[in-house]
């Protein structure tokens, strides 16, 4: 599977999520390095064997959902509107993330990320939605975000149907041509 797919208003990447964090600061590079070390010293106490979770990071103008890679349930949802701040690491240039407001509590959460290839693309990418977000609010006034994620997970589910319908016809391909050749 690749890293990267797009289609017309959004892109999904495949990256490892590190953690979510709540911080008190909403900017700056310091609230990552921040970030980092309280999920460093949150590892210590766990094993070394223990892999990240694999995450899709789907972006789109209106918003970054955090998904559990294979299965695509989504972890969680962060508005543009919410976000105060974008950025990698200053010494660990695999290691990007972004600081969001909670919706529903005064409360700001820095969320951490590894790629090997794209947290500098990754960050543009996000900066790129969040200044089109804002322009598109300007113009036409705030989106309904429920209705936003409910068109992504109908998205995301109607694309999970298609490929299990393409794998179904191989198999059923595939069965049919081996019972093909044990009927004779």
């Amino acid at each position: 599977m690749s890293d990267i797919s797009e289609d017309e208003n959004e892109i999904t990447f495949t990256v490892k999520f590190l953690g979510r964090v709540e911080v008190y600061h909403s900017e700056g590079l310091q609230v990552l390095t921040e970030a980092a070390e309280v999920l460093k010293s949150q590892d210590k106490g766990i094993e070394k064997t223990k892999k990240r979770n694999k995450v899709s990071l789907f972006l789109s103008v209106s918003g970054v959902d955090i998904l559990e890679h294979k299965t695509k349930f989504m972890l969680y949802t962060c508005p543009l509107s919410s976000m105060s701040f974008c950025g990698v690491h200053q010494t660990k240039p695999n290691v990007f993330g972004f600081v969001a407001k909670h919706p529903a509590a005064d409360m700001n959460h820095c969320y951490l990320f590894q790629s090997k290839k794209f947290s500098h693309l990754l960050v543009s990418v996000i900066g790129d939605a969040f200044q089109a977000s804002r322009r598109d609010e300007a113009v036409s006034g705030h989106r309904d975000l429920v209705v936003e994620a409910l068109r992504h997970k109908n998205k995301v589910l109607q694309k999970e149907n298609k490929e299990l319908k393409k794998r179904l016809a191989a198999l059923l391909g595939t069965g049919a041509e081996r019972g093909d050749s044990h009927v004779q």
